[in-house]
């Protein structure tokens, strides 16, 4: 067997703007998107649930959040973007590329939050969709990683559903907050995406179709 050898190493991910049909993602500005950003992720309780796995978060007021996005713009080792909805026609959240290591032609999706009024919608599903496109039809990156909270059923359940798969638990991985974390990984290898690819698409251009069961076994079958 003849074995292509890889390169010395896979071009990083770009900050630029990924447009789909319900949203966009732009590189963050802290200027431009703070007020939003705050807006929708503070000021209640129900909003700052958001932040009950995130490493920091929710922040005492407006100035402490801007200088956390702040001091997350415009870094090579991780990409910030901001989620503009289409519908609401405003920011609503948060995503980012992590980990990024392209001598081995990896990267994690994460710190991925969103407003009460856009999640359980097409928007989350969408915009890992785009950056994992970036990466693997792109840049033809071999991995991307998922990683949370074990305590986060919730991300756990996205994970598997956008056709991650479990690979294990690291035990007392971190301490977040004062806390204990267990941190449950995932991935997605460049030998998987041509199918999950078609995945998203079918989903995020059908109506009441499940993108749990086309990952499982490509049947389509009515969202629950």
């Amino acid at each position: 067997m003849i074995h292509t050898p890889f390169p010395p190493s896979w071009e990083r991910p770009r900050a630029d703007s990924y447009k789909g049909n319900f949203a966009t993602l732009t590189p963050l500005n802290a200027d431009a998107d703070v007020p939003e950003l705050y807006a929708c992720s503070h000021l209640s309780p129900e909003r700052e649930r958001i932040w009950k796995y995130m490493t920091a978060g929710p922040f005492e007021n407006q100035e402490a959040f801007h200088a956390y996005c702040a001091s997350r713009e415009g870094k090579e080792e991780s990409i910030f973007f901001t989620v503009h909805s289409h519908a609401l026609q405003r920011r609503i959240g948060q995503i980012a590329l992590l980990n990024i290591v392209p001598e081995a032609g990896r990267a994690e999706l994460g710190h991925i939050w969103y407003a009460p009024e856009a999640q359980k919608t097409k928007i989350n599903t969408e915009c890992v969709y785009l950056l994992l496109r970036h990466l693997f039809d792109d840049l033809g990156y071999r991995r991307a990683e998922w990683k949370c909270n074990n305590e986060n059923a919730e991300s756990k359940r996205a994970a598997e559903r956008l056709g991650f798969r479990y690979e294990g638990l690291f035990r007392q991985h971190m301490v977040i907050k004062g806390e204990n974390r267990d941190t449950a990984w995932f991935s997605l290898l460049d030998s998987e995406w041509q199918e999950r690819r078609q995945n998203f698409e079918r989903y995020l251009s059908g109506d009441n179709i499940s993108l749990t069961e086309l990952n499982r076994n490509g049947r389509i079958t009515p969202e629950v």
